[in-house]
């Protein structure tokens, strides 16, 4: 499977991990068709330190689906920064990971993105399967 990022879309996540750098960003992505034409910006609310992880809590996963109706798109999955490391998914990741979705991950490297990735969860869910990404006008 594939993902297109219209082109403002990969410029709001990236400047979404730049913004929030040194933490993780989080936000939801909107399309059809494969193609992502809008994101929505989610509060990293996690717990566990937004320097190393994001939450989408069931609250904000409500609020994504219902930002869907309104834009009449569907929910086509979620990104989020990895400040300071690679754009692969990590554990913690997988652990929170729900099926269906795209999972596009942006490194931000002291303070400037840098490659950008989308993951999709594999089925038995043991492990996530790297998906083309391909930017679009």
């Amino acid at each position: 499977m594939a993902v297109t990022l219209k082109k403002s879309v990969g410029e709001a996540i990236r400047a979404h991990g730049v913004e929030t750098y040194p933490n993780e960003c989080c936000g939801a992505m909107y399309g059809r068709d494969g193609v992502v034409s809008k994101v929505f910006k989610l509060p990293n609310t996690t717990e566990e330190g937004p320097r190393r992880r994001f939450l989408v809590r069931p609250g904000d996963y409500r609020e994504a689906e219902r930002k869907s109706a309104e834009l009449g798109l569907d929910l086509m999955g979620f990104y989020h920064s990895h400040p300071d490391h690679p754009a692969r998914p990590s554990q913690y990741d997988l652990d929170h990971a729900w099926p269906f979705f795209s999972y596009v991950i942006v490194s931000v490297h002291e303070g400037v993105p840098q490659d950008m990735t989308s993951w999709l969860l594999q089925d038995d869910r043991s492990a996530f399967s790297e998906e083309a990404l391909t930017h679009g006008d």
